[in-house]
């Protein structure tokens, strides 16, 4: 890509500099053709920073942030995207983060995202976030697009299973699942399996996406045409089979291994944030759940339906000592239906207190995913936010939905 094409991302950080995070964020920019901007301020402005937002704090690097952030609202840092991080570690650097996020992506319309670093945060563990944003700013003529054209595929390689549909005329009219073990032979199955289910060849296909986390290496054996981050396409694909493409709309996906919030207006996505401290708040949990309770997965939801969490005490975030503490509850007689409603309520608690403090809530809220097939999932989120939860048709084919919704943009006329 040229200069021209280089997307401005503004970088509003705290600490990264010293935590030895700085080379990660600028090699993950510049796979991606994006450059990190840092907002100019006044100087004397961090004197009163404080006070404009209602948050007085000692660290002078956190008032830099909030120096920054006003900096971009006020249009002095000419930028495409924000990225908003800080150092897990501090409770206080949360605070202001978040505050921050919002003030942003209220009062300038930028995308932003905002995360929180270790000193292991690595380049690829940055990538997708940093991808979803300079794709927001590229491709929003894309993002809009409402109906799928033509004849397309769209495959999504995901850490648990790939799913693949084909699509046409706005109707899916075959679909593939199978355990992601392979990356290629997986993809090559789900593939293979949904254009028997449509009776077509791979040859029908006009036009194919991927996404997931074996898109790059699946997008080159397909020759894909659209290889996409998953916080781009899953929001589009929640939206189109939700039919809420116009207006604002909240998506949660809970995947294999991580999830991900995303405020979505006009099917394209402003706030957003991916991952959790563990994979306690993902679908592995509830598989191992189902597994020690004796239970195909599909079952656990009903089981939990029936149940009540508050009998069983769950007070981890780790996948290993919430398991514990599930064993724990049946060795003391908790019966099953308690224990699937409280690891249930533990995935969706997770997600309200890592991720849903850090986006616009708005409804419709709308779950996607595999784990919104195990009906505890949807009860427990609706029971925690008091909201009604909407899972859409095919819900557990989002990303391959949103793969082939978006790739038909490159269907020739």
């Amino acid at each position: 890509m040229s200069e021209k094409d280089q997307v401005l991302i503004a970088l509003v950080s705290c600490g990264s500099e010293y935590a030895g995070v700085q080379k990660e964020l600028e090699s993950a920019a510049s796979r991606l053709n994006a450059k990190l901007v840092y907002p100019e301020m006044d100087v004397a402005s961090l004197d009163t920073i404080g006070m404009e937002f209602g948050l007085e704090v000692a660290s002078p690097d956190l008032k830099l942030m909030m120096a920054r952030a006003k900096a971009v609202v006020e249009g002095v840092a000419k930028v495409d995207g924000v990225f908003v991080t800080s150092c897990f570690r501090c409770a206080e650097a949360a605070i202001v983060r978040n505050e921050i996020r919002r003030y942003i992506f209220q009062n300038s319309g930028l995308p932003v995202i905002s995360y929180s670093f270790t000193e292991r945060t690595t380049a690829a563990t940055l990538l997708t976030r940093l991808e979803a944003l300079t794709t927001i700013a590229r491709r929003k003529h894309l993002l809009a697009r409402e109906h799928q054209v033509g004849i397309t595929a769209g495959i999504d390689s995901g850490s648990t299973t790939t799913k693949a549909v084909v699509m046409k005329d706005d109707e899916i009219i075959g679909e593939g699942w199978v355990p992601t073990i392979k990356v290629l032979e997986s993809a090559d199955t789900a593939l293979q399996q949904a254009l028997d289910q449509a009776g077509l060849k791979r040859e029908d296909i006009q036009a194919i996406g991927t996404t997931g986390y074996g898109r790059f290496l699946i997008g080159e054996h397909f020759n894909a045409d659209l290889v996409q981050e998953e916080i781009t396409v899953n929001s589009k694909g929640a939206v189109y089979l939700a039919g809420k493409q116009q207006g604002s709309a909240t998506v949660i996906d809970i995947g294999g291994m991580d999830n991900k919030a995303i405020s979505v207006q006009d099917g394209i996505p402003g706030m957003f944030t991916m991952g959790g401290i563990c994979a306690g708040a993902s679908g592995r949990f509830l598989e191992m759940t189902s597994k020690r309770l004796g239970v195909e997965i599909t079952e656990l939801g009903e089981l939990a339906v029936r149940g009540m969490e508050k009998n069983v005490e769950m007070n981890s975030y780790c996948i290993v000592f919430g398991i514990q503490s599930l064993v724990n509850s049946l060795a003391k007689g908790s019966i099953p239906e308690d224990v699937a409603a409280a690891a249930c309520h533990s995935v969706v608690e997770q997600i309200f207190e890592q991720q849903l403090q850090e986006v616009e809530v708005k409804e419709p809220l709308i779950l996607v995913g595999g784990s919104s097939l195990i009906a505890g999932v949807p009860k427990a989120l609706g029971d925690l936010l008091k909201i009604d939860v909407l899972v859409p048709p095919h819900s557990q084919l989002i990303g391959a939905v949103g793969a082939a919704l978006l790739s038909s943009g490159f269907v020739k006329g």
